[in-house]
């Protein structure tokens, strides 16, 4: 048996170093990258954390301008993620995303224009529109073109499919984007459905009356409203921008609340 001897050029020894300078390099790069894991996931929980306290502070404090809560809570949220680096792309505001988002916005209004028109002219869907909040025409119209677009959809599309979803994408990949922010956006309407069936004819008539029908609505909202979040995080993927979301959420609330003024006049 024949022994040969490996002989190294300066060539060689100088590639040898410099492999095992990037080695080095690769592995002292793997700590930072846990330590911004590690601030993701605490982001995430400060803005749930939040989006929890403006939730319940808007719905069971005894504040005398309660109807501002939600806005000025999340234009401080808002204030706070670009403060601590999130850009606009990450919100959802990059202007170049502006007429994207707008022309799917206005395709998804359109949409459910039309759906609703259909389910308000069919006598047997009609009923589910008897909201008593909506039973006049002027009411349903500032609803419709001033408290709901400010009071809600710019607020909840602002910290969801902004602040909440650029959080997210930050922490994880789309999956986790889509599931959690879809969860949230269903459970963040528990408070405001507590009363959903006392106020709506037709889901009394439906559900009927008590605290079982009570938690019922109340179940159903949630599960409406994390599909509906599931389509609104879709929107704000597919775009880019918050824009998109944004036509969707007014159309839904809105355009219900002038379905429901018209069920009332179709009596």
């Amino acid at each position: 048996m024949s022994l040969t001897t490996t002989r190294f050029t300066p060539s060689a020894l100088f590639a040898r170093r410099r492999a095992a300078a990037t080695a080095t390099t690769v592995a002292a790069a793997g700590a930072p990258s846990r330590r911004i894991r590690t601030r993701d996931v605490a982001n995430v929980v400060a803005v749930v954390t939040a989006l929890a306290v403006i939730n319940v502070t808007a719905h069971f404090s005894q504040l005398a301008a309660v109807a501002a809560t939600v806005p000025v809570g999340v234009a401080i949220l808002l204030a706070i993620a670009r403060a601590n680096g999130m850009t606009w792309r990450d919100l959802g505001l990059a202007r170049h995303t502006h007429g994207r988002g707008l022309l799917y916005g206005l395709g998804a209004a359109a949409l459910v224009v039309v759906g609703v028109g259909i389910a308000v002219a069919l006598p047997f869907t009609r009923e589910f529109f008897f909201n008593e909040s909506y039973a006049n025409l002027r009411t349903a119209l500032i609803a419709a073109l001033v408290i709901i677009p400010l009071q809600t959809v710019l607020p909840e599309e602002l910290a969801f499919r902004g602040v909440l979803h650029g959080t997210l994408a930050r922490m994880g990949g789309t999956k986790l984007v889509f599931i959690a922010s879809s969860l949230l956006f269903g459970l963040w309407h528990i408070a405001s459905s507590l009363n959903l069936t006392a106020s709506n004819a037709g889901l009394t008539a439906f559900l009927g009356s008590g605290t079982a029908a009570q938690w019922t609505g109340v179940g159903a909202a949630v599960v409406a409203t994390a599909a509906a979040g599931a389509g609104l995080t879709w929107l704000r993927h597919h775009t880019g921008s918050v824009i998109a979301p944004i036509g969707l959420h007014w159309a839904l609330n809105a355009v219900g609340a002038l379905a429901a003024a018209a069920a009332w006049q179709l009596l």
